[in-house]
């Protein structure tokens, strides 16, 4: 039992140390960067950097964008394009009340997991979609609004796609694969999506009733950590994301110390989604380190970093430590073995009592 233990603990010990071999080149990087930072500046420029944040969040559909054919490419940054429109007016359409909003981001989330899922399409899945419906369904509603807001999403995902078009064309010859990787069965992306909807309906559910100022990165993190491949994964996932916020929230409180003005925030935002898609394929934990200081600079861009730096860090890591901590918890159910066969055997029964009647 002692040798177990130790050996656990020396093989987790050196997970955090060890690069994984990565084919990504620095190019990849640059675009993705460019593709957030661009509608930054843009909006820096006209001095409407809130319009220039909401379309950024459109640029990160380049993350999307396979290795394969140039028509294969373009046709599927566009679906993903509509798809972000789609998560974004759902979440704002319900953002008026706390509770119907989590129960619509839980079924939401249930349903873009399963298709995504279906397909198999490759990380990050449907991570972003449910980020973008989270975020959404924490705005305040507004009704006259949401034609602008939906419209400036569009707007940064059409420019990923024209820049992921340039680079297409002119890149080296892409190495072609099959965008359908997976295949499970039906009964298992079911049960797997039935318990990521439920855990994300709670994670924001609980960011209202704790009325937290930011709820949606419980659900952020939840997903996060839950996007683990296998129960130890996920349990990797939750130690090296929430060690990883950690520093990078002392990162972050650092740079918040430099009374960073609007434009250098940009270019620092730029940067920082550089160096993540540089990490984020070789080491989980590294990546997360630099995503917490973005995901700051994001929120905060508006209004030039007035919030006092120490509060902003003490809430933060609350809200990413508890979504962590339910996500664990989800990535347990979501990998159980037992719990899935009789779920699936459940599912099976039920199918075939219906189409008996």
């Amino acid at each position: 039992m002692k040798d177990n233990f130790k050996t656990l603990v020396f093989r987790e010990a050196k997970s955090l140390f060890e690069l994984k071999k990565t084919e990504r080149l620095w190019h990849f990087p640059v675009l993705a960067s460019l593709c957030v930072g661009l509608p930054l500046l843009i909006g820096y420029y006209f001095n409407k950097l809130d319009y220039g944040i909401l379309s950024c969040m459109g640029g990160l559909v380049i993350l999307y964008l396979p290795t394969t054919t140039v028509a294969r490419r373009m046709i599927m940054l566009l679906t993903c394009s509509f798809g972000f429109m789609i998560s974004f007016v759902i979440g704002l359409c319900f953002s008026f009340n706390p509770i119907l909003s989590a129960v619509v981001l839980g079924l939401f989330a249930m349903s873009v997991y399963w298709v995504v899922n279906y397909f198999g399409m490759k990380p990050p899945g449907s991570f972003f979609f449910i980020m973008i419906a989270s975020i959404a369904s924490c705005m305040p509603f507004d009704l006259e609004k949401i034609p602008i807001r939906v419209g400036l999403i569009g707007m940064g995902a059409m420019l990923a796609c024209l820049l992921a078009l340039f680079y297409s064309l002119f890149s080296a010859n892409p190495v072609k694969t099959e965008l359908i990787v997976v295949k499970k069965s039906n009964y298992t992306t079911l049960f797997e999506s039935g318990i990521v909807g439920f855990f994300i309906f709670v994670s924001l559910l609980i960011g209202h009733l704790l009325q937290l100022s930011n709820p949606y990165w419980l659900p952020i993190s939840c997903l996060a950590v839950m996007q683990g491949a296998s129960l130890q994964h996920v349990w990797q996932r939750s130690f090296q994301r929430v060690l990883g916020t950690f520093i990078g929230l002392g990162l972050a409180w650092l740079l918040l110390l430099l009374k960073m003005t609007p434009l250098t925030i940009c270019i620092s935002i730029m940067v920082l989604q550089f160096i993540i898609e540089m990490l984020v394929v070789r080491h989980y934990g590294l990546a997360v380190i630099f995503i917490t200081p973005l995901t700051l600079f994001l929120a905060e861009a508006g209004s030039a970093m007035t919030v006092d730096a120490n509060t902003l860090i003490s809430v933060r890591f609350v809200d990413i430590l508890l979504g962590s901590i339910i996500g664990a918890i989800g990535g347990w159910f979501l990998h159980h073995e037992q719990l899935r066969h009789n779920a699936e055997r459940q599912i099976r029964k039920t199918r075939v009592h219906i189409l008996r009647k």
